[in-house]
């Protein structure tokens, strides 16, 4: 029986395997090549590619492909059933004597696809058809070699234990704290034991941007429902607003700088890392108008090194920089020998708008009524990459109290940022003191 592989082998050394199929270009059961590449065929015709049979089993980059992208035209649990029907049709189950041989020869790689299917899209096997399709097709081979029995067990018991392990990750990702305190900009000429700053619960930027990175695997690792990327999309503008809390905060300018500085060698580290989410989050935070506003502080900050990273993730050019950083480390990603040199977590943002723009830019059937395979593995090509990066596990060790901050210390809001900004400098023309007037008059109660 063929081998098991993981997601990651679908990918050579330069990235996604582009060549499904070594055949020459024209059509071949309905199947249109160009350049040894598969571009489009019918639906009928690609679900036949995805079929074993007694001397074929197609391969893994097309198993992928298809499996990820044929949901936009059959459901999965219709795709299983015609899957299964076919087999049972061209493998002559339905006979009452089968043929042992023959079946002995298909049985591993019908196992084989189904293991396949269970293990990188497992989500699909929470209805009960799809189960019980897939009991349905095992109990029709089994007579013929009692090996399918145990093998099919062993498959159920892997699939029922992964959709625990997704369904605990579901109920335990970290609440994202929306609690907003615009009245801590009252303390800001009180003690500072009134309100924690990051600098007292961790002053070393290496072991932050760890626990980042720790954050960053934790939310990575979970992206399989919208109301999940919401809750990274929210840990983003959190990790925002907090660089930007933390720095509006102190009283003193002398202490607002020391921060500022302490952000961009997080930054730095995080670039070091491979973890560009909480880079751009912290050079975001720190771009926010109420800080930038703060000449003053500004002035007394080594700048140099914030422009280098500010540099790398510059919009221009559709983010040329960054995406040249990223290409690096994902390049490191494939070649590493420990985990600390595998991580690649990208600008989520980012990555799902490439994503949407390729899939609404570019047909999914073509003129002809074919599915337009080609875009398709471009689309498997980046949700390739970011399966395979989110199954790194952080080499890091955790920290809970850095942790607990970064998801609970109160952050202000726009109106909160602004006014701890002009309380820490006064308002430059007569706008700014209008605005000053009206949040210290809404916020504070003062006039």
């Amino acid at each position: 029986m063929p081998q098991t592989l993981t997601s990651t082998s679908m990918f050579t050394p330069c990235g996604f395997s582009p060549h499904l199929h070594t055949s020459k270009e024209g059509e071949q059961g309905g199947l249109i090549f160009q350049d040894g590449n598969l571009t489009s065929a019918s639906l009928d015709a690609l679900i036949q590619h995805l079929i074993p049979t007694t001397d074929y089993y197609p391969e893994k980059a097309y198993i992928f492909t298809f499996l990820l992208s044929s949901r936009l035209f059959i459901e999965p649990h219709e795709l299983l059933s015609r899957v299964c029907h076919k087999c049972i049709e061209q493998q002559r189950l339905d006979d009452p004597v089968l043929d042992k041989a023959r079946i002995r020869k298909f049985g591993p790689k019908i196992l084989q696809l189904l293991t396949e299917w269970t293990e990188t899209f497992p989500y699909d096997f929470q209805e009960e058809r799809m189960i019980g399709h897939l009991k349905d097709m095992i109990h029709r081979i089994a007579p013929c070699d009692e090996a399918y029995w145990k093998k099919m067990n062993q498959l159920l018991q892997a699939l029922n234990q992964k959709l625990a392990t997704l369904s605990h990750g579901q109920e335990g990702i970290v609440k994202i704290s929306t609690a907003v305190s615009d009245k801590l900009v009252a303390f800001k000429t009180k003690p500072p034991s009134i309100q924690r700053e990051i600098l007292s619960v961790c002053s070393d930027p290496y072991t932050l941007a760890q626990q980042l990175t720790h954050v960053e695997l934790t939310c990575f690792s979970e992206q399989k429902k919208t109301s999940n990327l919401e809750a990274y999309v929210k840990w983003f503008n959190r990790l925002c607003y907090l660089v930007a809390t933390e720095i509006c905060m102190p009283a003193k300018k002398k202490q607002r700088a020391q921060v500022i500085e302490f952000f961009i060698d997080v930054a730095r580290e995080c670039f070091n890392i491979g973890n560009f989410n909480s880079l751009m989050a912290i050079i975001s935070g720190m771009n926010m108008s109420p800080v930038s506003r703060l000449k003053k502080t500004w002035s007394k900050v080594k700048t140099a090194k914030f422009f280098i990273l500010e540099h790398q993730m510059d919009p221009t050019g559709n983010f040329y920089n960054y995406r040249t950083a990223l290409r690096g480390a994902a390049h490191r990603s494939l070649t590493a020998h420990s985990n600390r040199e595998k991580i690649v977590i990208p600008f989520f943002s980012l990555l799902i708008k490439d994503i949407y723009f390729l899939n609404e830019g570019c047909a999914n059937r073509l003129p002809n009524g074919h599915v337009n395979f080609e875009k398709f593995l471009e689309l498997a090509k980046q949700v390739g990459e970011f399966i395979t990066w989110k199954q790194v596990e952080c080499p890091f060790e955790q920290d809970p109290n850095i942790i607990h901050y970064l998801h609970t210390a109160p952050i202000f809001t726009e109106d909160g940022l602004y006014l701890a900004s002009y309380e820490s400098e006064s308002p430059e023309n007569q706008t700014e003191k209008d605005r000053w007037k009206s949040l210290r008059s809404t916020i504070l109660g003062k006039t």
